[in-house]
This record gives structure tokens, sequence and C-alpha cells, in this order.
């Protein structure tokens, strides 16, 4: 196991910009606005050939009773639980706040190894500054600056010195779900149900999970990543900032699937803004399963689950051929089959049909059914082959590619599926001049 880092303080000191900066990327969403980063972020860093495990979190709010500061505070409280080494973030140029102190005193009771970090020390004649921080209690103060990079470097050396060497702990071969959709529908609720914790904060506030957040659910012996991202919105409907940063991550989570998990409201039923995120997984060309939560809420006797789905399904038209399951994450009715059917789409995903099967079985119905004329000519298909798995890809070689018409492409690529099925997975389908 690597070490684990939590990175704690209270809201607006550099937490996010310091995550930023020992990581060497922009992963969290940085903001001058205090109570931008709300749940734990992890993220897999690496200095001097030693790999560690840095958790970012909300800010800490000691003594607050709203609601929202609550689960920010039970949130971090829970990093610092998980942490081998805590670093507290404050604020050279504020000094020593009220909340600072009350924040070290809950420190204190802690047996968890400690690094008080100052930061916004820009430059030497700032260091006088970290002085007013002994009175803390919480050793000696280390200044440094994370948006410039000051004292970086040996601060890693210092927090670093008794972790072991090793290799990165990040598989390429895991399966990697993103929990995708839009506000409010359930995604974090999902997640929470799969693991059996609280992951993500949930509340009935549309827009809580804000960054990408990836946990490990352990599934018959198989260590799977579970990524919960940020609702997506409609663009019109993106005015923030920080909801714009938090589009793109959730994109991003998307890309860095294998599978994607479209969660929708059923009780609301599919829109288009549903649509729409289900285009953007496909044009990614990622395989999905489409999650219809809140199951419990719906009135229901022997037909309705039929009636719902066909509903569905004429909305999804061309993506037809995607699994559906009917959840409730609250009640945690059949939200493992959501695991089942991605690992079933995964392996689609990665099928590989023989050139043979390919060509006995197509070949026949393009020769019941071959492809129109265009301009007098005569389109004949010889060959047909699969050319890449991930998505699966197929190539049909004829005399004239450029002229073979879009119907004709979906007539062929239902016949692919009518008789390999590709649950769940797009599937493209070339067409190439064949050799002379």
């Amino acid at each position: 196991m690597s070490q684990i880092v939590a990175i704690v303080g209270r809201p607006n000191v550099g937490k996010s910009t310091l995550f930023n900066r020992l990581l060497g990327a922009r992963q969290s969403i940085v903001h001058d606005e205090p109570g931008v980063t709300r749940d734990r972020l992890y993220a897999t860093a690496e200095w001097a050939g030693k790999i560690f495990t840095l958790i970012d979190t909300g800010g800490f709010v000691p003594a607050s009773e709203d609601l929202f500061e609550q689960a920010i505070r039970e949130q971090a409280q829970i990093a610092i639980q998980e942490a081998d080494i805590v670093l507290f973030v404050v604020d050279a140029l504020s000094g020593a706040t009220p909340l600072d102190i009350d924040i070290a005193s809950i420190l204190r009771k802690t047996e968890k190894k400690l690094f008080l970090v100052v930061n916004k020390v820009d430059g030497e004649k700032k260091e006088v500054e970290t002085a007013q921080f002994y009175k803390l209690g919480l050793g000696e103060p280390i200044g440094v600056s994370a948006l410039v990079g000051r004292n970086i470097g040996d601060f890693l050396d210092v927090i670093t010195e008794s972790f072991p060497k090793g290799e990165s702990e990040i598989d390429d071969k895991q399966l990697r779900l993103a929990i995708v959709g839009k506000p409010n529908v359930g995604k974090s609720s999902l997640v929470n149900a799969l693991l059996g914790k609280d992951r993500s904060i949930v509340t009935n506030i549309p827009g809580t999970t804000r960054d990408s957040i990836d946990s490990i659910l352990k599934y018959h012996k198989e260590d799977i990543v579970l990524i919960d991202t940020a609702g997506l919105r409609r663009k019109s409907r993106v005015k923030e900032s920080i909801e714009f940063y938090s589009t793109l991550r959730a994109l991003k989570s998307i890309d860095q699937c294998n599978v994607a998990i479209l969660v929708i409201d059923v009780v609301q039923g599919m829109d288009k803004q549903d649509l729409r995120i289900l285009d953007q997984i496909i044009e990614r060309r990622k395989g999905v399963v489409l999650v219809c939560n809140k199951w419990d809420a719906v009135e229901k006797d022997d037909k309705t689950a039929i009636e719902y789905e066909k509903t569905i399904r004429g909305l999804l038209r061309i993506y037809d051929y995607i699994p559906l399951v009917f959840i409730s994450a609250l009640e945690r009715q059949r939200i493992f089959r959501v695991i089942t059917d991605a690992q079933h789409v995964h392996s689609e995903m990665n099928k590989r049909v023989s050139t043979n099967k390919l060509n006995k079985l197509l070949l026949e119905d393009i020769k019941k059914s071959p492809p129109s004329a265009v301009n007098g000519k005569e389109i004949k298909i010889n060959y047909v082959t699969q050319v890449a798995v991930n998505p699966p890809a197929i190539t049909f070689f004829c005399n004239e590619p450029k002229l073979v018409q879009e119907n004709y492409k979906r007539f062929l690529e239902r016949k692919i599926r009518e008789y390999f099925t590709f649950e769940g997975v797009p599937v493209y389908v070339y067409f190439k001049k064949k050799n002379k």
C-alpha cells in the first residue's frame, strides 16, 4: 500500500493549488471562491521514485451549523482518518485565524504525523511570516508557495523521507466505470450504495459533486474503479466558471473510463439532455450501460417495466443496443446488476470475430440485399474483416467505397449486431478499396 497524504485547512488557503503543484498537473478545480473543493479528491503522486496517494479536501469549518459545511467537514475528517500524513495548510497573508486555531486543536488530538504548511510565502522576505504560526502548537512551520512552486521540492523531500520506494499502483487493465448523468439523478447515491459507505457527499441539492472522484470497488476478486462525476448540464446553463470546469472534468472522466454508466431519473423520464450526454459518450467511443434510477418511486404493476423500457428504447433509436437496468440506489435494488452488465459490455468492447465468420454470414446477406447502384455504378463488396477492438471496427472491401450510402451502412451494422450482439458497444463500419 502506498502512503496516504491528506491536505486539510480552512476555506481558501490554497489547498487545491498545493494539491495541483504536488502532482505537477491541474487535477483540482482552483478558484478564488471559498468552498470550491467539496468531496475528497484522490490522485497518485510520485517524488524521487516514491509513490503516494494525495487527497485534497474541502474547506474545514469546525463549528459551522450550516448543513453543507457540516458535510464538507465530515469528508475532511474521513480523509484525516484515512491518511498516514496530514498537511495542515494555513495562509501567510491572513495569519493564524480563529478557524486555524480550532482546526489545530482538533489535529493535535489525532495520532497522525502532521506538517504545518504555511502557503503564499512567495519569497525570502516573507519567511518571517511563518513564525506567527508556532502558537498553533504543531511544530515548525514550513513556508512554501503553491502558486509559484517555491520550496516545493525541499518540502516533498521532507514529507516523503520515510516513504518506501515502489512501483505505481495504477493498473491500466482495471475496469474503469465513469458514473455520469445530469445533476441530482443519484450518481453519488449509486456509488455509495455499491461501496457500502459514504464516499461522496449526497444531498438533494443538484450539483453537489463538482470534481470527479475515484473509488475502488472489490467485486468477486476484481478491483473495479468507480468514477463519480459532476452532473452534466447544457452549456447554456453552465454560468459559473466552476460549473464549466466541472463539466470538463466529467467529460475527461468519460475519456478515461472503459464503460460509462449513464444514470437517469426514471420518474422524470429520459430527456434531450440525457440523450446529449449519451451522444458525448458514444462520440468518445465508450461502452455504455443505461441505469434508470429511483425505480422505488414508480407505481408499478407486472407490465410497468416492459412499458418503460419500450418508451426509453423508442427514444434511444440508433442506440437501442444499450443495456437498461432499473434500480433503486436508495433501496439498493439491483445495484450490482449495473456492475455485471458493465463487465459484460467491457468484454464486448474487446470481442474479436473471426474473418471466416464475418465473411460467411455477412456476404450472404450482402448477396441477398446488395447496395444500390449510384450514378449507374454497381457496388460490389467481396471481403469483410475486423480491424480493431475497443471499440470494434469492421472493414468492408469493395470497388466503390465512397459510393456506399449511410442507410446501407446502418443496415450492415444491424446485421453485425444481429449475429454478434456487441451489446452496449459502438460498432464502426468502414469501407475500403479492394486490393488490385
